[in-house]
């Protein structure tokens, strides 16, 4: 009776509970990043980039569809922006300490917006562990007909960040020993080097803008949460 009693004590308490939280993160989408410092190169000019460029870096997500923590943010995009002490994924000489601003979609709600803050912060990690400001703007992720293998993306954040990407081709090879050198800053499921046409932050709060164009620098990617 007593191991009854007991038994069914346990079943009470799981049902009072209510639904399980499990899987309130189910979230897939696309990626973009562009830094400072070429990411597919050869060690000559990667050793003339270290410890002097590769600090400053733009990020951005589009969730095709999803929720986290529980809230719907399909269709919407953030943006991250991380000023580092060093160069970024250096694995000589921490990158850190590193500031951060974060860019939430203009388009979602209040709730969104938190979890939209909640999803970068968990995405980026301790790269956004010092988010010293956040913006609301305008967030869009586009993809040269919808194909991330182009390696043709265009992100744009109001007027505060950009990254504008091509496929990188014969003509960048400035040696005969280009591989990629660095990884993606974000836990990605398939990521492909590109050129970086264009490559800014014009907002506030890291003490620094930048414009770093004409570089072999970003990443195009896709990315899935599900825990």
């Amino acid at each position: 009776m007593k191991t009854f009693a007991a038994f069914a004590l346990s079943a009470s308490l799981v049902l009072a509970a209510g639904p399980s939280t499990k899987n309130l993160n189910t979230v897939e989408g696309t990626y973009v990043e562009a830094r400072n410092a070429d990411i597919y190169t050869g060690p000559c000019y990667a050793n003339s980039e270290v410890n002097m460029l590769g600090n400053m870096a733009v990020m951005g997500w589009r969730i095709e569809k999803g929720a986290f923590e529980g809230v719907d943010l399909s269709g919407l995009g953030v943006v991250g922006v991380v000023r580092a002490n060093s160069t970024l994924g250096d694995v000589i000489v921490s990158a850190y300490p590193v500031q951060s601003v974060l860019i939430v979609d203009q388009k979602a709600s209040a709730p969104q917006r938190v979890a939209l803050q909640a999803f970068a912060k968990r995405m980026g990690g301790d790269l956004f562990g010092n988010v010293v400001r956040v913006e609301v703007a305008p967030v869009t992720l586009e993809f040269d007909k919808n194909n991330l293998h182009s390696v043709k993306a265009n992100l744009k954040a109001g007027e505060l960040a950009s990254i504008e990407t091509r496929p990188i081709g014969d003509g960048d090879h400035h040696c005969s020993n280009e591989e990629v050198w660095y990884s993606p800053l974000t836990k990605v499921d398939h990521a492909m080097a590109g050129y970086a046409l264009a490559h800014d932050f014009k907002g506030k709060g890291l003490d620094a803008t930048w414009s770093s164009p004409l570089k072999r620098s970003a990443f195009v990617g896709s990315f899935h949460l599900n825990d």
